[in-house]
């Protein structure tokens, strides 16, 4: 199970980093060893995690910029059994130095995993909620990309958005990037489009579509002001279970390769 996910959706407000703290928790739970990357410059993930992105020296932005090992930056999440490379405010500063950089700006991320891939099963990236230096940096670093959305109208359009980013990075620096899968999220069953969206995804996507659906949850939503994740804050909630359901869905993926999404259909 050894691969770096990029936990991506160029629209915000869809679970993303909801989805990268959460799937990171339940996979450590069921025994993987996982790592967890916040490259988000809003510190949500980590926050998210009990780790106050204002007190953070060494992170995210120090590791992409070369001045510290990803190593050297990584904490441990209490209790959780995870780990995460955490970030910091000035994770902005460093994209605009990144873009100043003339060659190897977008393999930063790559080469400063290398060294602790083989300490993980799974590596996580949040990535930030647009298509910028930071984000391709976690899309050249990754082996796959795990797709959060809403099931409405706009969120069909910034799929075909991210869809196309994935081909032009497949095309330019990373040839085997794959789909890992789509995640339905904050999904409300009594919503007649979630439920039409929802069939039109599993009609393009089939198996690229992960038969777990994130229900909305009140638990889900107030975890990250307590800094746990759900399974630590609620672990009999709809939006734990669901989590943990997903991370169940992965695992036996992971057992049976036919059924690991890879495109659409």
């Amino acid at each position: 199970m050894n691969r770096v996910v990029a936990v991506a959706n160029q629209k915000g407000g869809v679970g993303k980093t909801t989805t990268a703290v959460n799937i990171a928790a339940s996979l450590a739970a069921v025994g993987r060893r996982v790592l967890l990357i916040d490259l988000d410059p809003q510190g949500n993930a980590s926050m998210g995690c009990g780790v106050d992105k204002s007190a953070v020296e060494l992170g995210s932005c120090e590791v992409l910029l070369g001045e510290c090992t990803a190593r050297q930056a990584i904490v441990a999440v209490a209790d959780a059994g995870f780990d995460i490379l955490p970030t910091n405010p000035d994770l902005t500063a460093a994209e605009v130095r990144l873009l100043a950089a003339e060659q190897g700006r977008e393999l930063r991320l790559r080469e400063a995993l290398q060294p602790v891939r083989g300490d993980y099963d799974l590596i996580f990236i949040d990535c930030p909620p647009s298509l910028n230096m930071l984000t391709v940096n976690a899309l050249v670093a990754a082996d796959t990309v795990l797709i959060p959305m809403q099931c409405e109208y706009y969120a069909l359009e910034g799929l075909s958005a991210l869809m196309s980013t994935i081909e032009q990075i497949r095309a330019a620096a990373n040839p085997t990037l794959a789909l890992e899968g789509i995640l339905r999220t904050m999904y409300d069953p009594r919503n007649n489009l979630a439920t039409e969206v929802s069939a039109q995804l599993l009609t393009h996507f089939a198996e690229g579509v992960f038969r777990t659906v994130i229900p909305r949850n009140v638990r889900l939503a107030e975890a990250p002001s307590f800094g746990r994740p759900a399974l630590l804050h609620d672990k009999d909630s709809r939006g734990a279970l669901a989590y943990m359901a997903l991370a169940g869905e992965m695992v036996r993926r992971e057992q049976d390769p036919s059924v690991v999404a890879a495109g659409p259909a």
